[in-house]
């Protein structure tokens, strides 16, 4: 006996694919145009057609989204234009409360350098966070740039929330690592190998046996 294909787990792309679809039918295509156009691609990493359409696929195979109508012009390839089904709209509902009532532990690059940094000198942690705290700057300037042209496009803010929690996270984190940089430049964020083979030596002793 066959079972019903299970739905597919929450991700910030399928999620995306979802949403846009609330709004019209759509070919991938269009998908992609509108996201840039919205500036959803600063938040959603649609770089790789082959992601979208791996989403779509998936999204297809469960019945959350249908093939409305393929599309067919002597200027472009044949185009399939999909439509959210009342399993997708359900779905999305459910997906976007979990999403922002449940905070997620996720485990990005930056926190584990961090973790291990004392296995470099002051020196080149201070010439590495003055390089990221470049491209922190240059972002966040580039985060304001996309939510100035995105209003011009007449997108309400409530669709661009996103955006100004990107410059509100790329503002904190410059503010710290220009405190940590002032640190090590003062002197006053210092350690040395002894004082750390010291503490684990020390914890090491205090673990059950």
């Amino acid at each position: 006996m066959s079972t019903a294909p299970q739905a597919p787990k929450s991700s910030p792309i399928t999620l995306t694919v979802l949403s846009l679809l609330h709004f019209k039918p759509l070919h991938p295509y269009g998908m992609q145009r509108l996201l840039k156009q919205w500036g959803k691609d600063q938040v959603v990493n649609v770089g790789q057609r082959t992601s979208l359409y791996r989403a779509i696929d998936r999204l297809l195979g469960v019945g959350l989204i249908a093939v409305r109508e393929t599309e067919r012009d002597q200027q472009y390839p044949e185009r399939t234009v999909y439509e959210i089904t009342d399993a997708g709209r359900e779905a999305t509902r459910s997906w976007l409360l979990e999403m922002l009532r449940e905070p997620k532990s996720e485990f990005p690059e930056f926190p584990v350098a961090l973790a291990n940094l004392m296995l470099l000198t002051p020196g080149e942690i201070e010439q590495a966070l003055t390089a990221r705290l470049t491209a922190v700057r240059a972002g966040q300037a580039a985060q304001q740039r996309s939510l100035a042209e995105t209003a011009a496009f007449g997108v309400p803010r409530v669709a661009m929330l996103e955006n100004e929690y990107a410059v509100a996270l790329a503002t904190a984190e410059a503010d710290w690592l220009e405190s940590v940089i002032a640190d090590l430049r003062a002197g006053t964020l210092t350690w040395s190998a002894e004082e750390l083979i010291a503490v684990a030596q020390a914890s090491d002793a205090q673990a059950p046996q």
